[in-house]
């Protein structure tokens, strides 16, 4: 229960951090978009719903890099990062899977300086 309880509060204060810079509480998947924005690298105006999901798709494949679930492939010619599947997810329940994913969050946070 301890680990839970410090992946918590380490959340909790990733969350200040970002309504400290942006002025609102994000949910787990505007900090997926967010750092799906980060590693494609381009800021747009706006993205259609699929470009969105895609970015989605990016964030959680980065995340999982260094965890061996995932490792670049190539970069196309839009700038768009293409990765290759290492090995398959283990089978977790909804809520391990977000605390699983929220782990890899605070991960890259901290390895990125932000």
């Amino acid at each position: 229960m301890f680990v839970h309880d410090d992946l918590q509060q380490r959340w909790w204060n990733l969350e200040a951090k970002l309504v400290e810079r942006f002025g609102k509480k994000p949910d787990l998947e505007t900090i997926l978009f967010l750092i799906g924005i980060q590693e494609f690298g381009q800021i747009k105006e706006q993205f259609t719903k699929e470009q969105k999901q895609d970015l989605m798709h990016v964030a959680i494949c980065q995340l999982l890099t260094p965890s061996g679930f995932y490792e670049l492939e190539s970069t196309d010619e839009e700038g768009w990062p293409h990765f290759r599947q290492l090995k398959q997810m283990p089978d977790m329940n909804p809520i391990a899977q977000e605390n699983f994913l929220k782990d890899h969050v605070l991960l890259y946070f901290d390895q990125n300086g932000i």
